[in-house]
């Protein structure tokens, strides 16, 4: 059985309320027999990835895995950790499906709070959203900014309220707001907004623009403000506060559910959804929601998992250049993915991109003739970081058995090529080595 398909993804603009999400429910995915075909010998598939890994000065740390029975099949430098750069979000998220759950949901909510005052307050929601609801039933819908307008002019209104100070509340997250060893220009080039836990459609200027604001909390109060406004409420934003304990609730709306945001942060390899996603294992774990906690809490669900070794990072994203994760890794965590006895995790796999179809893999990857034969067949996760390419995902082989990978190339010295590790997951499909 090959992996095809679910459809092709047209070009999408950068505002994640735009993004599509990758819809493939758990359900929907066929009970597949993960032994089915012969087992593959290493020595075969030795010969093939190695001629194309190019000899022991080649910088590319690698390895196979045979998803039925989690026995390495090839390993190039395996158990080395190395740059991943956003191939750490397959940590990231299975973290969060294993530990907050696919059905949980983010909420962002409206509070009363002092002086004439109401308090929005954060959660950490990454996909609220000020644009306008879309109409096709095949997008979850994302939390509404306005929905949340809607329902606090309705309810202030029945109290007699018209006029309010719109303050906001950003507490479920502490610490800094970038990571250790985030490069400066990060921020202004788009890459990702300042991470808080109030931020309206990913913090962008503008819903087509990639350049974010400098302060994304005070940013979406006024926005909301100016909502409330609308709905016959004259409001003013004001300041950044904390909600009083036990205050009343006048309206919230909430995120897709985990399954969801994992998908489309895989999918698109989402900077912003992933940093968020990160924190919701540190508060489920009891930790304050910093980048310190949030990566040590992945690690410490990672390693629940059982993936005990090879693993620290710095965030989310895989932003940092600090990170190391190594090869055998990040397969084996696919591989508990792909597998039966954590169904929980199935997002990780659905959320892959399709090589040459889908997110991260459109065209131009597995395109050209050295790849082509992976198109349809390999679905995998894309790292890319200066100097840094890494690719790690599933592949059935030409006999039909199901196969783990993770190929890490580049120290960040020098130029790479992602066609590399394109042609290494193609070789992996058409190999009919058993």
């Amino acid at each position: 059985m090959k992996l095809t398909p679910d459809r092709q993804l047209s070009p999408q603009p950068p505002s994640v309320a735009a993004r599509d999400l990758v819809r493939v429910p758990a359900s929907a995915l066929p009970t597949v027999d993960l032994a089915s075909g012969p087992l593959p010998t290493s020595s075969a598939l030795a010969g093939r990835l190695s001629a194309l890994i190019g000899g022991p000065r080649a910088k590319i740390n690698a390895v196979v895995i045979d998803v039925a029975t989690r026995r390495p099949l090839f390993e190039w430098r395996a158990d080395r950790p190395a740059t991943p750069a956003s191939t750490t979000k397959l940590m990231t998220s299975a973290a969060a499906l294993a530990s907050v759950g696919p059905a949980h949901r983010i909420t962002t909510q409206v509070v009363r709070g002092t002086g004439g005052g109401i308090v929005l307050v954060g959660g950490g929601d990454p996909t609220l959203t000020a644009l306008p609801a879309r109409p096709d039933p095949g997008h979850p819908p994302f939390a509404s900014l306005q929905e949340l307008a809607r329902q606090t002019a309705t309810a202030l209104k029945a109290s007699g309220v018209g006029r309010v100070r719109v303050d906001y509340d950003t507490s479920a997250y502490q610490g800094p707001r970038t990571a250790a060893g985030w490069k400066p220009n990060y921020l202004p080039d788009g890459e990702v907004a300042p991470v808080t836990a109030l931020t309206v459609d990913e913090g962008r200027v503008a819903p087509s623009k990639k350049t974010r604001v400098a302060d994304p909390p005070a940013v979406a109060a006024k926005q909301f403000a100016r909502l409330l406004s609308r709905y016959g409420v004259n409001a003013s934003a004001g300041r950044l506060t904390v909600a009083p304990k036990g205050a009343g609730r006048l309206g919230a709306v909430q995120s897709p559910p985990m399954s969801a945001l994992v998908e489309h942060l895989l999918t698109h390899s989402d900077n912003d959804v992933a940093e968020a996603v990160a924190r919701q294992v540190a508060m489920k774990l009891g930790r304050p929601a910093t980048f310190a906690n949030a990566a040590q809490a992945v690690q410490q669900v990672i390693g629940r998992l059982g993936v005990t070794s090879g693993v620290s990072v710095n965030d989310g994203s895989g932003l940092s250049p600090r990170n190391r994760i190594s090869p055998i890794a990040l397969a084996s965590l696919v591989s508990l993915a792909a597998g039966e006895d954590h169904p929980e995790l199935r997002s990780v796999i659905t959320g892959l991109p399709i090589a040459g179809f889908s997110g991260t893999l459109s065209p131009p990857r597995y395109s050209v003739a050295a790849s082509r034969a992976g198109a349809g067949v390999v679905r995998a996760k894309t790292g890319t970081l200066a100097g840094v390419s890494t690719l790690a995902g599933l592949a059935y082989d030409a006999d039909g058995r199901l196969l783990a990978f993770a190929f890490m190339a580049g120290d960040g010295k020098g130029a790479v090529d992602p066609g590399k590790l394109d042609q290494l997951a193609a070789a992996i499909a058409t190999c009919g080595c058993g």
